[in-house]
């Protein structure tokens, strides 16, 4: 085999094996009660934990030295506002409600007929899932939402999202095809009264199966059982437990306002913090769009650099580029590399995607301390 074929394939391989972390997990061991514990993590950190997906979770119990501990607080909590998402995370913003719905007795959705109704959550009906290769997937099993959601996630992506009149058309041309209108059909639409600390958008849920249960009428606050897989429990807020705060990488992220080329940005990371930032997740994306728009250049230097001779672009830190961002015909064909030494930026305007430059321009740059 070419050594250069073999390369690209070993790369590629590490590319899809490989996970990155979203956001790094503190465990303290400090008893304190739900709001002593949101405090001590926001003068610390960067909030209680928010958990965005299974390997979140997964991640966070890594870091929970377990021992004897009974529970330990993250950073779901009640407030007096319900409202309507996706299980994606997304916010509801097309409605599609049949007259007289939601009822507004009840916190699941499904559709039939082409329009949405609320119902109970506890009802099972067959259900619609996202998949990356499939498309629509409808399952023709009859399951509770939060079940339907759990095999959503893990055989598929999530329960569907239903974001305008198009999808809509979709979904219910779906059940047609599959013989099954007039059906009730879930879909990823709900509604509860939590919220995360840090105001994330998550929907994600962990709850033991009898819980939430507010038992007595006053359990606002969640923590995991270390002992119970991690899986949730509702709980008063002034009892006292340790905690696991999070910290997001855009506070890792510091953007310079010096403008440098390439190289020189690189140089001033490395003597000055880390390195110039790689971006291996939507979530360090993320960090890096909250940052950038300070930025008083039109792009911002990333540690991303263009290794001529395999044709393939690669981050400071080493790692093949798996998550993209690439805007419209960048990052995508064999660069002149006889001219000009190409790098990676991102945009800090418009939708912030990443460009292509020559090394030689100047401009800010984003440092990791991570």
């Amino acid at each position: 085999m070419d050594q250069n074929l073999f390369f690209i394939l070993l790369l590629t391989a590490l590319c899809s094996v490989s996970e990155c972390v979203q956001r790094q997990y503190h465990f303290i061991n400090e008893r304190k009660n739900w709001t002593e514990a949101q405090r001590y993590c926001r003068e610390n950190y960067t909030d209680l934990a928010t958990v965005d997906n299974i390997n979140d979770m997964n991640e966070l119990k890594k870091s929970v030295n377990v021992g004897s501990l009974l529970y330990v607080y993250i950073g779901l909590h009640k407030t007096s506002r319900y409202k309507w998402q996706w299980s994606s995370g997304e916010p509801a913003l097309y409605l599609n409600w049949a007259t007289g719905q939601p009822e507004g007795t009840d916190d699941c959705a499904m559709m039939t007929n082409g329009q949405w109704h609320d119902i109970p959550c506890s009802n099972t009906q067959p259900f619609i899932c996202n998949n990356t290769n499939a498309g629509l997937v409808l399952v023709n099993q009859m399951m509770k939402w939060r079940d339907a959601q759990s095999y959503c996630r893990q055989n598929h992506i999530d329960l569907v999202s239903v974001r305008n009149q198009n999808e809509n058309q979709q979904v219910e041309q779906l059940i047609n095809d599959r013989h099954l209108s007039g059906s009730y059909i879930w879909i990823g639409l709900f509604r509860d009264s939590w919220q995360w600390s840090d105001q994330s958008d998550s929907s994600f849920r962990y709850w033991n199966p009898i819980e939430p249960n507010n038992m007595g009428g006053a359990e606002n606050c969640t923590v995991i059982e270390p002992n119970a897989q991690g899986q949730w429990n509702d709980i008063p807020w002034n009892y006292k437990y340790p905690f696991v705060c999070h910290e997001d990488f855009d506070s890792e992220l510091i953007l310079i306002k010096e403008n440098l080329t390439w190289s020189e940005a690189l140089s001033y990371c490395r003597q000055n913090h880390v390195d110039l930032v790689s971006v291996h997740s939507e979530e360090i994306q993320r960090g890096v769009m909250n940052v950038v728009k300070r930025a008083s250049t039109a792009a911002v230097w990333l540690g991303l650099h263009n290794y001529c001779i395999m044709n393939m672009w690669l981050w400071v830190s080493g790692e093949i580029v798996c998550y993209h961002n690439w805007a419209p015909g960048n990052g995508t064909t064999r660069e002149n590399c006889s001219l000009e030494n190409r790098k990676g930026a991102v945009q800090s305007g418009g939708d912030q995607r990443w460009i292509s430059l020559p090394e030689s321009h100047k401009l800010n740059f984003i440092c990791s301390r991570y």
